[in-house]
């Protein structure tokens, strides 16, 4: 592994931060997005309505925790932490001339505690959080007038922050809103709510692209404001097998694997591919894309690639085999996969596909890669105070191994790798607690009950050792 190798950790700030009107900050789309479980979705309110929870009010405190949150991941050993900017924190509507300054503010005391202690930021602009009154206003992404929004809240904080944050992404697992078994990933990546009657992918698709722009400009103006910043894309990397060499579903798995790489595709390579522009073309889809669109996606084109890693998919043109029923498939064709084990919440344990997929992307962009994301979801037990979370180390350490021989096997050119909900957070699927990431527990429950003490996991003190020994190997 590279010297300047990049250990750490990731959280989002919606999912974290709680003070959810404190400062200045206005709502934001996470903000009305009531609690849930394995069993029942979370619901999507028209504002916040009394008599509900929404666990992302509070999140975890860390607005009022963060100094002894850092202090605990600096004896870790972090070199980075990456996090996101509330954008309600800063423009509490969305679309106002001026920035709240109390929420630049707090962003300035993040940063500089987190330098102060060694540790590089690693910032997503939007991360499930746009601000509620963009949706209300202007039905969110599916408006080409919040590229003009986006663009000012981007060049705030990058002007605000020259010097402070050298890593940058734009949208958090762009791709997700590619998901249209569940409308929650149109609305928590595009602030969109579907109409009756309308075509979602449709709507998706425009959406993408006002985002693709938004993006691109952002990447310039970065470039601008700091020739020194690395300015990425952010998707989530899901393999695609096919179950078995029948050609029907080797076909099947590549072109389920494109509604991913459409994302990378455009941002890194800076144009629309023929295959995309094909499906329009059967589909009968005639979007709102400029002359001058194109222009600004070619010239704006992505320093790295940043990606979340969890499991992997498998497709089958069988119409007899038993699908998944996972809602982190794009496709009603997934099935599962014989030969992984999968979590309590349905997702499968695939750590060489980590592997696969580091090798699919370098071999395609040939850029610097980031693993932003990578991590085990379960219901850690409390034990005289301490937590034996040993199926968490196992999960990590074998993704972990791969991820090394992707690097000194393969070649790949990594800049690090960053564990999600390193603090336990509240889970973006689900608003539970109980489903937990961390190397440092939070009590805090599914009510929002508890006390807020941290305490270090054992897989703490692991990854501290992973951390000092640059990687595990065989």
């Amino acid at each position: 592994m590279r010297k300047d190798f990049l250990w750490g950790g990731a959280v989002a700030a919606h999912q974290v931060e709680g003070a959810y009107r404190e400062g200045g900050k206005g709502l934001s789309i996470a903000d009305v997005m009531t609690s849930g479980s394995r069993e029942k979705a979370r619901e999507i309110t028209d504002g916040v309505v009394e008599g509900k929870y929404y666990p992302n009010h509070e999140g975890i405190r860390f607005y009022d925790f963060y100094k002894e949150d850092i202090a605990l991941f600096e004896e870790m050993g972090f070199q980075c932490f990456r996090t996101s900017i509330a954008w309600s924190r800063i423009f509490p509507k969305g679309d106002e001339e001026t920035p709240n300054e109390e929420g630049l503010k707090f962003y300035d005391r993040l940063f500089d505690e987190l330098r102060a202690h060694g540790m590089e930021p690693v910032v997503t602009l939007s991360h499930f959080e746009m601000p509620y009154g963009l949706v209300q206003a202007y039905g969110g992404w599916r408006n080409r007038k919040l590229i003009g929004f986006f663009l000012r809240f981007a060049r705030t904080v990058m002007e605000r922050y020259k010097g402070k944050v050298r890593y940058w992404m734009t949208f958090n697992e762009i791709n997700n809103q590619m998901i249209l078994t569940n409308d929650i990933y149109a609305f928590t990546n595009s602030g969109i709510l579907f109409e009756e009657g309308e075509d979602k992918l449709k709507t998706v698709y425009q959406a993408a692209h006002y985002e693709f722009v938004a993006s691109a400009l952002a990447v310039k103006a970065g470039h601008e404001i700091d020739p020194d910043a690395r300015i990425g894309c952010m998707v989530a990397g899901t393999p695609v097998y096919p179950l078995t060499c029948n050609p029907e579903d080797v076909l099947l798995a590549m072109q389920e694997d494109r509604k991913n790489l459409f994302f990378t595709d455009v941002q890194v390579r800076g144009h629309y591919p023929s295959y995309i522009k094909k499906d329009w073309e059967r589909r009968g889809y005639v979007l709102d894309i400029t002359q001058e669109d194109l222009k600004n996606i070619r010239e704006g084109c992505v320093d790295y690639i940043g990606f979340s890693y969890y499991l992997s998919s498998v497709m089958s043109a069988d119409p007899g085999k038993t699908r998944t029923g996972n809602d982190l498939a794009a496709s009603p064709d997934a099935v599962e996969n014989p030969y992984l084990e999968m979590t309590p919440w349905g997702w499968t344990i695939d750590p060489k596909g980590l592997r696969y997929i580091l090798n699919q992307y370098y071999d395609r962009y040939e850029i610097p890669l980031f693993i932003v994301e990578n991590g085990f979801g379960y219901e850690d037990s409390l034990e005289d105070g301490k937590i034996h979370d040993n199926n968490r180390m196992e999960y990590l350490g074998n993704h972990i191994r791969e991820m090394v021989k992707a690097v000194e096997e393969d070649g790949v050119d990594l800049l690090g790798y960053t564990v999600w909900g390193c603090i336990d957070p509240v889970s973006f699927t689900t608003g539970e607690m109980r489903k937990r990431y961390g190397f440092i527990y939070v009590d805090r429950d599914d009510e929002g009950k508890g006390t807020y003490k941290r305490i270090r996991k054992d897989s703490f003190y692991w990854y501290q050792g992973v951390i000092r020994d640059n990687g595990i190997r065989e």
